[in-house]
């Protein structure tokens, strides 16, 4: 019996002392921490793209941006190997966003038209898996959106883009499309006047029409409902 009471009396005392630790040493949720993003693999999917697509709203469909506005020109990087990463990712030079963001990229065309200028496009809807390929060749979130939170062009919701004459001459910038240097940032004050009189007159156009620029590329604008969109992985060439 006195051994019971002595064994009850240890266990007692070993909770104690767990109790004690556990308050000087409490576990916490660092702030740091990537939340965990579901992803939409269509691809994989057992319904077929055009249909999962003509499921959704109108206005959430991905839609190829010529069918809105064929006068904004297209320069898809991606569907080629002048690009960062030296090869080919999309298999077909094509600009997919959702119906509501094309449409309001369709008025900035117009809108720069009226000056004599237009739009030419580098890249729009990415699907989640070439995102996986960019963060593995350069893993740094200031260029490329890191694959555990997933990219606005993920989502449909993020254009690249820049201005172009009324002859389709690329308009002078502070640096070319995909320079990961201090010169693509926003507030970069150096290069020519015109070129950051250009950069200027292109993030006005796109303000006006509900397109946010991030601040380490000039040629990348969010739509700013980007949050309701989910992040899909689709292939450009199975998008109607």
């Amino acid at each position: 019996m006195k051994l019971t009471k002595i064994a009850k009396y240890i266990i007692v005392f070993i909770l104690i002392l767990l109790s004690a630790t556990n308050l000087h040493n409490p576990t916490f949720t660092r702030a740091t921490e990537v939340p965990k993003v579901e992803i939409t693999d269509l691809e994989t999917s057992p319904i077929e793209p055009a249909t999962l697509m003509s499921q959704l709203p109108s206005w959430a469909r991905l839609v190829d941006i010529r069918t809105v506005n064929r006068n904004i020109r297209l320069d898809i990087r991606y569907a080629t190997r002048n690009n960062f990463l030296k090869r080919k990712l999309y298999p077909i030079a094509k600009c997919a966003l959702r119906a509501s963001v094309a449409q309001r990229l369709s008025k900035v065309q117009t809108d720069l038209e009226k000056i004599g200028l237009g739009l030419k496009v580098y890249d729009c809807y990415r699907p989640f898996s070439v995102t996986k390929q960019m963060w593995e060749v350069l893993p740094d979130p200031n260029y490329v959106a890191n694959p555990a939170r997933g990219s606005r062009h993920n989502r449909g919701a993020a254009v690249d883009l820049t201005l172009v004459d009324r002859a389709g001459k690329e308009l002078e910038m502070p640096t070319p499309f995909d320079d990961f240097t201090v010169k693509a940032h926003r507030n970069y004050s150096g290069g020519s006047a015109r070129s950051r009189k250009n950069r200027q007159v292109l993030e006005d156009a796109m303000q006006k029409h509900g397109f946010i620029g991030i601040t380490t590329e000039w040629w990348h604008f969010d739509a700013e409902d980007w949050q309701k969109f989910a992040i899909l992985d689709i292939s450009l060439g199975a998008i109607p």
